[in-house]
């Protein structure tokens, strides 16, 4: 690969080798989860100092373009994923829509007693036996999120024997039983990775995860099901879009939310 030549004179030297990096990830030199070449390679190809290096790579790392491992090296970041939230979908639409091929592992199906706050999410007295299903979910076979679901027994116990790992519970209540979900109340917070989580979305413990709480119901506002969702924060960000005076009452109104998935976003770039 040819080293891009940095020049003293009015713009950073950090800022070039910056720049130099950035192009080669954005032409595919560079491909996301590949290893940068290390801070002592960088300094001996451009002949920069370590302070230097240091300085281009912590603007990288603030961008969002690399990630920093320690004793490892540095990566490429995955690029973000996109998905709607104004609209209520399942996890396979979320993947389709962003261009990618979903599928799941079934990491448990077993009947639990229901604590306070499962309890409270699908109104039902705290110690009722409710079923929880966790599944770890891919997007083009890699680990993007690790999802903890319970249902009331009237709903669990309808996917026994079904195909979660290719099925959304969605897609199972509302065509095999005519179950239809009609609305759901997220949240969405911060959580830090267990091991176990660690472990199977492949990142260190301890790393900041974004986490989805949802509520999701059928008619007559029965709750179907309450969830957790740990996504990777280096492969879906949320994007909101607003309008200003939108209606006649000069309130705003929410034009778009939805997360950005890694693959959609690189290819908006190219």
């Amino acid at each position: 690969m040819a080293i891009q030549r940095l020049n003293a004179g009015p713009i950073p030297l950090y800022h070039q080798l910056k720049q130099a990096l950035r192009d080669e990830i954005e032409r595919g030199i560079y491909k996301p989860g590949d290893r940068l070449p290390s801070e002592p390679e960088l300094i001996r190809q451009y002949g920069i100092s370590r302070i230097t290096v240091r300085q281009a790579l912590d603007e990288l790392e603030t961008e969002g373009l690399i990630v920093r491992r320690h004793g490892k090296g540095t990566y490429v970041a995955e690029q973000r994923i996109e998905q709607e939230l104004v609209r209520l979908t399942d996890f396979m639409e979320d993947m389709q829509q962003a261009g990618l091929n979903p599928s799941s592992r079934v990491l448990a199906f077993e009947h639990e007693r229901a604590n306070p706050l499962v309890a409270e999410a699908l109104a039902l007295a705290e110690g009722t036996e409710v079923v929880r299903v966790d599944r770890l979910r891919l997007a083009d076979g890699r680990p993007l999120a690790y999802d903890i679901t319970w249902l009331p027994l009237r709903f669990g116990e309808l996917l026994a024997g079904m195909n979660l790992a290719q099925e959304t519970i969605y897609h199972i209540l509302e065509t095999r039983y005519a179950i239809p979900v009609v609305s759901g109340a997220f949240s969405i917070t911060a959580a830090t990775a267990t091991h176990p989580q660690a472990e199977m979305l492949d990142v260190p413990a301890g790393t900041a995860l974004l986490l989805i709480q949802r509520i999701s119901y059928t008619t007559k506002e029965e709750p179907v099901y309450i969830q957790e969702r740990y996504y990777r924060p280096d492969r879906v960000q949320y994007r909101v879009m607003l309008r200003r005076h939108n209606d006649a009452s000069g309130n705003s109104k929410i034009d778009e939310f939805r997360p950005v998935f890694e693959e959609q976003s690189a290819k908006s770039t190219e």
